[in-house]
């Protein structure tokens, strides 16, 4: 596995804009508790609205529009290059600063993106390797993502220079998709930044044909994945800034 872009920045003598988690109570800290600076989840005044953005955007993603009808889709702009951030994304391999990774432990199979398990509080443990015990690689397992397709090149005749990741995903407690997606940015929609991420993710209260009444559960999961998706979300726009800027001008950056 290679170095972590947070690693390779940080030896190189030039401290990221970020505080670093270092153990679960950093996680609760930084993802939990403390409010998100940038309001990242896009809200729709009816869920016609809602309906038919969804349906865009899936369209464009190339899922079946009648078995997911809805999304949850947080959405933040970027001063970099849409290629750019898709390429950080890329080289992730699960330590990050901008994931909390000492609670949602994050396991990729073979060092690669396509097949990715999340434990809570579990251990990074190659797939031959599984433990079955209480803090295993299957203990309090919370999602499997299998990839359905990484596009990392934009499709032909796509003039938004589109980039993305999607998922299956099962297991625990989320059953659907779940989708990384970068574009340029689309000044006549009043995005003024380089590119645009979206993270957007389709549970079992949002998805299926014959979806779950949104209950107690569901709607405590669903302010708690807000909150801390908006968290990922800035923290990942502000690690790119900030390397960005250090690729452009790497004896000038002033932090």
């Amino acid at each position: 596995m290679t170095r972590s872009p947070d690693t390779i920045t940080e030896a190189a003598g030039k401290k990221p804009p970020l505080n670093r988690s270092y153990g679960i109570f950093d996680d609760i800290k930084y993802f939990f508790l403390k409010t998100p600076k940038v309001k990242t989840l896009i809200k729709f005044n009816s869920k016609e609205d809602r309906h038919r953005y969804n349906e865009s955007i899936m369209q464009r993603i190339d899922v079946d529009v009648d078995k997911y009808k809805m999304l949850n889709i947080h959405r933040i702009g970027v001063e970099a290059p849409a290629s750019y951030l898709f390429g950080e994304l890329m080289r992730w391999n699960g330590d990050s600063m901008c994931w909390p990774n000492h609670i949602a432990k994050v396991n990729l199979q073979d060092n690669k993106l396509e097949n990715i398990q999340v434990t809570l509080f579990g251990r990074s443990t190659p797939h031959s390797k599984k433990r079955k015990g209480i803090f295993g690689s299957h203990a309090l397992q919370l999602f499997i993502l299998k990839a359905i397709r990484i596009q990392q090149t934009p499709a032909p005749y796509d003039t938004d220079n589109a980039r993305y990741m999607l998922y299956q995903s099962s297991g625990g407690y989320p059953i659907g998709v779940f989708c990384m997606y970068v574009r340029t940015s689309i000044p006549e929609r009043g995005e003024k930044e380089m590119a645009q991420l979206f993270i957007m993710v389709s549970f079992n209260f949002y998805g299926k044909k014959h979806s779950a009444n949104k209950n107690l559960v569901n709607r405590i999961w669903e302010g708690v994945h807000n909150r801390v998706t908006a968290h990922v979300a800035y923290r990942f726009k502000r690690l790119c800034e900030w390397k960005f800027e250090n690729f452009k001008h790497p004896d000038g950056l002033d932090v």
